[in-house]
């Protein structure tokens, strides 16, 4: 007999594979929020830009991918809000909405809501469409962090794609290569055959 753990269907995501219950959605939901936060602190600075690099943005994608588009919401928003409020876990220890990287927090957020929308279509189950999951959440991020940081530090667009983009595209496809590795990999241990 076929259940939802032996067999991945589309329409699922890993989170689901978990036996369903609200205790369940609202665990997930905080340790999304708290793996993000605590990915946020590995931070190496980037010369010349207020944006580290930090692992924030990769454990925003999984959560996403893994936890699905509500869950995933709800886990970024949380971990949005809190930052928001003054716990310091945002990149470097930072919180609030004035750091010049906030639009990046953003944009993880909306993020998050894409690659767990693709997830439940089944995106998290080969490579090649981890990785094309990945790269448009990478997008969407940037697409609010960099204006974001633009308006924040008072730079050019240019200046800002500069400082704010370009130098995490190769750190961004690292991220990529792990997850089309990672994801599909968990779907496969997951079936019992």
């Amino acid at each position: 007999m076929a259940t939802a753990a032996t067999t991945a269907r589309p329409g699922l995501v890993l989170a689901d594979l978990l036996p369903a219950s609200r205790v369940r959605d609202l665990a997930l939901v905080v340790g999304g929020a708290a793996l993000t936060g605590v990915a946020a602190q590995i931070a190496v600075p980037v010369p010349g830009s207020p944006v580290p690099v930090t692992g924030q943005t990769f454990a925003a994608l999984l959560v996403g991918t893994a936890l699905g588009a509500g869950r995933g919401f709800l886990s970024l928003a949380l971990y949005a809000l809190v930052g928001m409020a003054g716990v310091p876990w945002f990149a470097e220890g930072g919180s609030g909405v004035a750091a010049p990287s906030f639009g990046y927090v953003i944009g993880m957020l909306l993020a998050a809501t894409a690659v767990g929308a693709l997830a439940r279509r089944g995106a998290d189950r080969s490579p090649l469409r981890m990785a094309g999951a990945m790269v448009l959440g990478e997008a969407v991020i940037y697409a609010i962090g960099v204006p974001y940081l633009a308006l924040a530090a008072d730079m050019s667009l240019t200046a800002a794609v500069a400082a704010g983009l370009t130098p995490f595209l190769l750190g961004d496809a690292l991220k990529a290569a792990l997850a089309m590795g990672a994801l599909p990999l968990a779907w496969k241990l997951t079936r019992r055959d």
